[in-house]
């Protein structure tokens, strides 16, 4: 088991890892770093103990909110999934409208008197 040397917060730690998870301890440890910084430039310097848990409370803090996030987007994720399968499998309905018989007389009625009356005018002004 190989030891890495890590930094929190400006301390140096020892820490044991099985054989290839060196970089995940190294992403991990940088991830805790971070909120040790935020920590140390807001209180100033902080014992071992209290920075390391309240920096590791920090991460399960943004750790549950995306987690929130995540349960929220795959429930957005199922239903459209939901919805897509529902419109897959139901027929596909085009309604095309059709004009009732009632308006198209009407406008040819209203077209023939039109024209009706501009002959009309026509031979008025002839």
């Amino acid at each position: 088991m190989p030891e890495v040397r890590i930094e929190i917060g400006g301390r140096s730690f020892e820490v044991a890892c099985q054989d290839g998870e060196e970089h995940f301890l190294h992403s991990a440890a940088a991830l805790l770093g971070a909120e040790a910084e935020v920590l140390q430039a807001q209180m100033g310097r902080l014992p071992e103990a209290r920075m390391l848990l309240m920096s590791g409370l920090m991460l399960a803090d943004k750790t549950a909110g995306y987690d929130d996030q995540l349960r929220e987007a795959l429930e957005r994720a199922e239903a459209a999934e939901a919805a897509l399968a529902e419109a897959l499998a139901s027929p596909l309905r085009v309604e095309v409208p059709v004009i009732p018989e009632i308006v198209t007389d009407t406008f040819a009625e209203i077209a023939a008197q039109s024209e009706a009356l501009a002959d009309r005018i026509d031979e008025m002004t002839a």
